[in-house]
Order: C-alpha cells, then structure tokens, then sequence
C-alpha cells in the first residue's frame, strides 16, 4: 500500500469492471494532471470513499455483483460532496435516468471520447463548488425542504427563465439530466409547469 498522501481534490476515482475502461480513463486524466484510483468493483470503491472523498467519480452502471445503481444509493449520492458520473450504453437511457434520480451528477454515454470526459468531469468539479450558494439563495419557499441540493440549483436557474440547455451549461450537466430533475422538482412541488414554479419559489 503506497503512503503518498494524494491531494484527493485532485484525485479521480473510475470504477468499472472493463480493465480497458479504467486504462484508458486513467491515463487520459492523468496526463491531464489529475491522479487516478480505479476499482473493479463497487465494494472496493465504497470502501475506499470511507477514508477520502474525491475530486469526482466515474462510476459504470453495469457491473458484476453492485451495480452503478446500488453504489449510488450505498454512497448517498444526492448529498456526496464530489460529483458522480454514470458511464452508460446508448440503450441504458432509462438506467441514466433512474442514476440521476439517485444522484448521479450527470451520465456520460458510450461510445465516449476521452477529452470530452476530461471536460465533463473539469465542469462537473466547478459546478459543484458553486451550488452550495446557489441552493442557499432559493431555500425560503414552501416545499424546499423537500427538493435536493442539485434540484435547488436546476431550480434556480429555470425561475431565472434559463432553458434546459443554458441551465445545463451553467451546472455543467447535459439538458436530459436538467429535465430528470425539473420533473422531479415538478412533481414534488405540485407545479404544472414553470410558471407555476415561479409562483411557489416567488410566494405569488
């Protein structure tokens, strides 16, 4: 066992089952500065995030044994302090939906460029910085017990009359994952639609 002390704001864990996967994902980050712990499996991963929190997580929703899914609910990924990325096929869309629901940041689709998740996962990092404040600014409405810290965010932005794609560039999430949580924050707040958002978050 190495005794470097890594910076872990600095360190990406990647956890898949496919060695090639986690080769190539660590290389890619590791030449981007970053350093990179990989896991076959989510047992092994869950038992690591005990010690350290990461920078970010790049967590492949099929595996053997723990699936993406169950890490995620294990992790409590609605309130983990890096953001968690679900690597999922084109025909997983439903399963990205069901990780973002249980608090995946965001899901990267397959096939991937690996730059692209070096940019992704860069985002990913700095928004998640930021949302603290943003979530603080909309805690005063009825019901926002009730929303995450994430839904609060999208929330902001869609009140401030930002679309789903400007919201997720400001978040650094794709639009999908804007419209799983803006349903979401629908749902829970019994809005039919933005204006009606607007009303409950504005008190009119």
């Amino acid at each position: 066992m190495s005794n470097v002390n890594t910076d872990a704001s600095q360190t990406i864990y990647v956890v898949d089952d496919d060695p090639a996967v986690r080769d190539a994902l660590s290389v890619v980050f590791e030449m981007e500065g970053f350093t990179v712990r990989s896991f076959a499996d989510g047992d092994a991963f869950i038992e690591a995030v005990k010690s350290q929190v990461p920078a970010s997580v790049i967590l492949d929703v099929h595996m053997p044994g723990r699936s993406g899914i169950d890490v995620l609910k294990t992790l409590s990924a609605d309130h983990y302090d890096a953001p968690v990325f679900i690597i999922s096929g084109q025909g997983d869309i439903p399963m990205a939906v069901e990780a973002i629901r249980s608090g995946a940041f965001d899901f990267i689709e397959k096939p991937f460029n690996a730059d692209t998740v070096v940019e992704r996962v860069r985002e990913g990092i700095a928004a998640l910085a930021t949302r603290n404040a943003a979530a603080e600014a909309h805690s005063g409405f009825q019901g926002a017990e009730l929303l995450t810290q994430r839904e609060r965010e999208v929330l902001g932005r869609i009140t401030a009359g930002a679309s789903n794609k400007e919201a997720g560039r400001e978040l650094g999430i794709s639009p999908r994952t804007v419209e799983v949580h803006r349903a979401r924050i629908m749902e829970k707040l019994g809005a039919r639609n933005a204006a009606d958002l607007v009303r409950i978050v504005l008190g009119h």
